[in-house]
């Protein structure tokens, strides 16, 4: 049985073109895996803070020297670490905010990259001391944009800081199996996002089966 971890991005509701994509991807998956676990968070309608000096104080302490007030300050990291750990396999749905991703979603990433919890330092270690401890988990990422050509050799391809923030991010964590779904044209409107959303739609169906 496999565990998926469902996260959105976006502050939007109805109108969000990702939430509604894995929304989509979401039901397909448990209709191919009838078996399977979801897990649901919404960061977008509510958002995870940002990390603060209480929190910086916690994360490099020791745990076993860990005040009352420095737990405190790493109880929400802890559960969305477990929670992010827990899953074999993410969906999750994230527009693009001037040309990478939201404060929301980057607020969720500094919380999940813990030393100790998803990467160990090493530094007596010159050749590798950052070394990843999440492995074999599956990625899916459906981004949501309101230009198009942001893909290789497109003509926003300089301008794509989405797609390599997120392969380095989680890359560092050692999820290096990421698969993008992309909305596109949504500034567009009309025909060019009808295709986007259709050709997203298809790669969904076929993703999941």
């Amino acid at each position: 049985m496999t565990h998926l971890l469902h996260i959105d991005a976006s502050p939007r509701g109805e109108r969000s073109h990702s939430r509604r994509m894995t929304r989509e991807f979401a039901e397909q998956w448990k209709q191919a895996h009838p078996h399977d676990t979801v897990t649901y968070r919404d960061i977008g309608r509510n958002p995870i803070p940002h990390v603060d000096e209480s929190w910086i104080a916690a994360a490099f302490t020791a745990p076993e020297q860990h005040t009352s007030e420095l737990r405190a300050a790493l109880h929400l990291s802890d559960l969305l670490v477990d929670e992010f750990l827990a899953a074999d396999v993410y969906v999750m749905g994230v527009p693009m905010y001037n040309f990478s991703v939201s404060s929301t979603f980057k607020a969720y990433i500094d919380q999940i990259v813990r030393v100790g919890r998803t990467w160990l330092f090493e530094p007596e270690d010159p050749e590798m001391p950052y070394k990843p401890l999440v492995h074999n988990k599956k990625m899916f990422v459906i981004t949501a944009r309101g230009d198009g050509g942001y893909n290789a050799g497109g003509r926003n391809e300089k301008w794509n800081h989405q797609d390599p923030y997120i392969v380095t991010a989680f890359g560092f964590m050692g999820i290096t199996d990421i698969t993008f779904v992309h909305v596109e044209n949504d500034e567009y409107g009309g025909q060019k996002l009808a295709e986007s959303i259709a050709n997203a739609r298809s790669k969904i169906a076929a993703l999941t089966a």
